[in-house]
């Protein structure tokens, strides 16, 4: 027996993926934090000594959502495939990460293989839950080819300078350190 209507969380899915569109489209992923309960987690690693961790709508929304987006704007991140299980309200959905800026033959900057999100259902179309999983050495690799050929934005270069500063910023702790456990 099922704990969760599988038609509910699809539609949940298919919510999602229209607000991320609709977001992406603006240039502000800020309104995706009403998809969340008011109470959500929302976390990822960013390699061996940094974990990121958002805790509650409010800091999804401004630091997730807002600080962390920063110079992100035009990216896109067609999400490519999902796997729900309506056992545990566990949903994987799987994206591309994809720079509007192009290369000289015209392809677009993007992350080499795939990444992908991890949420959990909490009901009433919102996720209690979601852990974000990448390859941080490809997404290393294409920031390092972005600026060597000069491809990044104003926007992508203060994000890069605010992380390499040293400064501690809202949502970073050393990796375990987050208030919530990241897996």
């Amino acid at each position: 027996m099922s704990q969760f209507d599988r038609a509910e969380l699809d539609e949940m899915v298919q919510r999602w993926v229209e607000e991320n569109k609709r977001c992406e489209a603006a240039g502000d992923w800020k309104p995706l934090a009403q998809m969340y309960t008011e109470d959500a987690t929302y976390g990822w690693n960013y390699g061996p000594q940094q974990d990121f961790m958002a805790v509650g709508r409010d800091e999804i929304r401004d630091i997730a959502l807002g600080q962390e987006m920063f110079g992100l704007e035009g990216w896109q991140y067609p999400y490519q495939e999902f796997v729900v299980d309506e056992r545990s309200g566990n949903v994987i959905g799987l994206w591309k990460q994809v720079a509007d800026a192009t290369r000289v033959d015209g392809s677009h900057y993007s992350v080499h293989g795939i990444g992908g999100s991890w949420f959990r259902y909490g009901g009433d179309f919102q996720w209690s839950w979601q852990r974000d999983f990448f390859d941080f050495g490809n997404v290393s690799a294409l920031f390092m080819e972005m600026i060597t050929d000069g491809a990044l934005s104003d926007g992508m270069n203060a994000r890069i300078q605010r992380s390499v500063s040293g400064e501690k910023l809202p949502g970073w702790y050393p990796a375990g350190g987050a208030p919530v456990p990241l897996w």
